[in-house]
């Protein structure tokens, strides 16, 4: 498994790694928007040709850090099932996001719990963050005050009832 990761993301850097993550995104069931496109782009055969710039969102349930993408500014997990603490301690960890990620949504993904919430502080350049129906945050006050010391510029909207 781990020689055909390693084969995987080789073949990624063959290309444009922007254009081949957007690719493999696509066939995920994934949107993404590049750089100086206003339409998010949701059909694999739609995708224009020649260099598409940068991708600066996804929109997926599925979704896999590239260490290689410097240019991801938006993130939107959605009923996602698999996403869980060590997921966001991973992508708060990884340093092209921690340059690039301004805005960040997680919604009714319910293996996040508080700490995974927490982990995103090493995001430095959040801006935006969405929470809502996290049923394993328990304690918000002190999640949402925690992140907010750690990240003072950064806007919190909650819907954790």
């Amino acid at each position: 498994m781990c020689f055909y990761w390693s084969l995987f993301l080789f073949s990624f850097y063959m290309v444009d790694p922007d254009r081949a993550a957007a690719e493999w995104l696509l066939r995920c069931g994934a949107k993404v928007r590049f750089r100086g496109f206003d339409r998010w782009q949701h059909d694999y055969n739609g995708l224009p040709t020649g260099l598409l710039g940068r991708i600066v969102g996804t929109n997926t349930h599925l979704f896999l850090c590239l260490e290689g993408l410097e240019h991801i500014e938006e993130i939107r997990f959605s009923k996602c099932i698999y996403i869980e603490d060590a997921c966001l301690e991973h992508l708060s960890q990884i340093k092209t996001l921690q340059d690039s990620l301004k805005h960040m949504t997680v919604v009714s993904c319910g293996n996040v719990t508080d700490k995974g919430i927490i982990a995103l502080h090493h995001l430095r350049n959040l801006e935006w963050l969405l929470l809502s129906d996290l049923p394993g945050v328990k304690d918000k006050d002190q999640t949402v005050d925690r992140l907010q010391t750690a990240l003072p510029r950064l806007t919190i909207e909650l819907d954790l009832a």
